[in-house]
């Protein structure tokens, strides 16, 4: 496997070695650092740059600069992107999981690329992160811009359920099933306290937009329907 193909693909070099390495093994591998504490590293500052670049370029409302964030750096648009660099023939990955399609799974692929932006961060600083985001999230940002990325199911329902008044809506983890390489995560959403749906995803976000699909599209919540 050369990782140097990667550092040519996204265009930066990294001083430190160890911290691709670790944004590019999965649990699965076995090892002792895996690359989910980047990840989570990684989830922030995509966040923040993406604010960022839409409020110093856009005259937007805060609702319309959310809207475009969530289309941005949701599930869908990062694992595209992941893909774009074909960073998933680069993962450290357990044979049962290499079996199974890890390569091409998008919940793999989206935490993979948060995890290589967290390990960009940690070994340069983050006026560099921006243009290795700006970069490689370009077509996305372009797309999202026009309409044209993704639904952001969640994003949809929030600006729903704000219609009304003093309405609130949460999301909570029922519980997680499988092996730590291979989760299954079940989440509920309710409205006002009311259970409304129930999610199931590879992630806790993929769930989360899967509940809110379901309320927008099968109508199981009442309060939507009400006058």
């Amino acid at each position: 496997m050369n990782i140097s193909k990667l550092e040519e693909e996204i265009n930066y070099f990294f001083n430190d070695k160890s911290y691709l390495f670790e944004a590019l093994t999965h649990s699965s591998y076995g090892k002792e650092k895996n690359n989910e504490r980047l990840e989570y590293l990684g989830d922030a500052v995509l966040e923040l740059s993406i604010s960022e670049y839409l409020f110093k370029n856009y005259q937007l409302s805060e609702g319309k600069m959310t809207r475009l964030r969530a289309s941005i750096v949701c599930s869908e648009s990062l694992s595209k992107a992941a893909s774009q660099i074909h960073l998933g023939e680069y993962l450290f990955l357990g044979k049962g999981e290499i079996a199974s399609g890890g390569r091409c799974r998008r919940s793999i692929l989206e935490n993979a690329f948060e995890a290589l932006i967290g390990a960009i961060f940690m070994d340069s600083n983050y006026e560099n992160t921006k243009k290795i985001i700006y970069s490689t999230l370009k077509k996305n940002i372009e797309l999202a811009l026009k309409g044209h990325l993704n639904n952001d199911y969640k994003t949809a329902l929030q600006e729903l359920v704000q219609q009304k008044q003093n309405q609130v809506i949460e999301y909570s983890l029922d519980r997680t099933t499988g092996p730590e390489h291979d989760k299954i995560f079940y989440v509920t959403l309710c409205i006002n306290g009311q259970k409304c749906a129930s999610g199931i995803g590879k992630t806790k976000k993929e769930a989360e937009q899967d509940a809110a699909k379901r309320v927008l599209f099968e109508k199981l919540d009442p309060i939507l329907d009400e006058g």
